[in-house]
């Protein structure tokens, strides 16, 4: 399935836990004020690429913890990354976590997810998101993964399961 992209980093220690693949999808409307990708909201930036070719790649590499969908947001391009994410899951020579970074909020995704948007499809195939906008005025380096405090880092799964936001904490996190 083709895709906006703006970019490949085969080995990240810097986009979640442990040793990551991540995927610069390209396109983003939220233009927070003080972004670090801002060159990622052109929704016809970047170049076409092919979930097929992104997935090989990534299981060529098993040293890797796991695959980060960044961007831009990834949630523009919801249902090709769905898709990715979830050949991830299904490959089984080694288990990899799927994290989304997105400027919407959990609870945002879910009450406008449709089947055309495909927003549901890939949080269903998301271990983890991060969430929320940019905001400058709360940025902060000494928050794991996140860039501003109200940015929060959510266990899907359990999210899903429980019916209410399930966050983890830089403690948790430090564990992964």
């Amino acid at each position: 399935m083709k895709f906006r992209c703006a970019g490949l980093t085969p080995e990240s220690i810097v986009d979640g836990p442990g040793f990551r693949f991540t995927v610069w999808t390209q396109g983003c409307l939220h233009h927070c004020k003080g972004c670090h990708n801002p060159q990622t909201w052109d929704m016809n930036g970047g170049f076409e690429a092919d979930t097929d070719e992104v997935f090989e790649q990534i299981i060529n590499d098993p040293l890797l913890d796991g695959v980060t969908l960044s961007g831009g947001d990834p949630f523009y391009q919801a249902k090709p990354m769905a898709e990715l994410a979830r050949r991830i899951h299904a490959f089984k020579d080694f288990p990899l976590n799927v994290i989304a970074f997105t400027g919407f909020d959990f609870e945002e995704l879910i009450a406008q997810a449709t089947d055309e948007n495909g927003y549901m499809e890939l949080l269903r195939e998301c271990d983890y998101i991060i969430d929320g906008r940019f905001i400058l005025e709360q940025r902060s380096l000494e928050l794991k993964f996140r860039g501003s405090r109200n940015q929060r880092f959510i266990d899907v799964k359990a999210s899903l399961s429980s019916g209410s936001t399930v966050t983890l904490s830089d403690e948790q996190l430090s564990l992964m």
